[in-house]
């Protein structure tokens, strides 16, 4: 049995140590320690999308969660098969509403990608996504942890010359529509944010 304390952790801290515990194990029982009814349901939910079945225990104001990993799951749990993923990041918020609330999602969004298997094949940036790879970036640390991890990251270069940022960028090379359409036609799976 493996122990996870995850009390007082922010999301997606909880959902990524206990997927990282499950990875490093071959059979047993993973105990996940949350602090709260977010991350207990996040944590579920990762049990369940994995086919893995769990219980959970309510103690002293914590959640056990005990997510159990055995032979017969081996088949059903698949943590990284590459379908070549793309991901395409227009903006440098996640969503629309508060901008603020968009920058943190954002890094929060990168930081989880660091995290998870599989790791996208390329990102691309266009129009104000761009302004993430370049100089004065809160992200460039995650995306050049992707870059190592061996991602592709492509800035549009006209998004670049738009916003006069050509000669600030810190991650990844500059790419074209050309490029940046190939990509995605190849791609088993195309995702945008933005």
């Amino acid at each position: 049995m493996l122990e996870i304390d995850c009390r007082g952790l922010k999301c997606p801290e909880p959902v990524i140590r206990t997927k990282k515990a499950l990875e490093e194990i071959d059979e047993g029982v993973v105990v996940s320690i949350v602090d709260n009814i977010t991350a207990k349901e996040n944590v579920s939910r990762l049990a369940s999308n994995l086919n893995l079945s769990y219980d959970i225990e309510e103690k002293e104001g914590c959640f056990y969660i005990s997510i159990n990993k055995f032979k017969e799951d081996r088949q059903k749990c698949d943590f990284a098969s590459n379908d070549d993923i793309v991901i395409m990041i227009t903006n440098d918020k996640l969503g629309t509403g508060n901008d603020e609330l968009g920058k943190v999602l954002m890094k929060s969004y990168l930081y989880a990608l660091t995290e998870v298997s599989p790791k996208p094949k390329v990102m691309m940036f266009l129009n104000g996504g761009v302004k993430l790879t370049t100089e004065g970036s809160e992200v460039l640390e995650n995306l050049n942890k992707l870059a190592d991890a061996g991602v592709e990251i492509i800035s549009c270069g006209t998004c670049l010359d738009f916003y006069g940022l050509k000669e600030s960028l810190k991650v990844g090379i500059v790419g074209n529509m050309y490029s940046i359409v190939e990509k995605m036609h190849a791609a088993a799976k195309v995702i945008n944010i933005g």
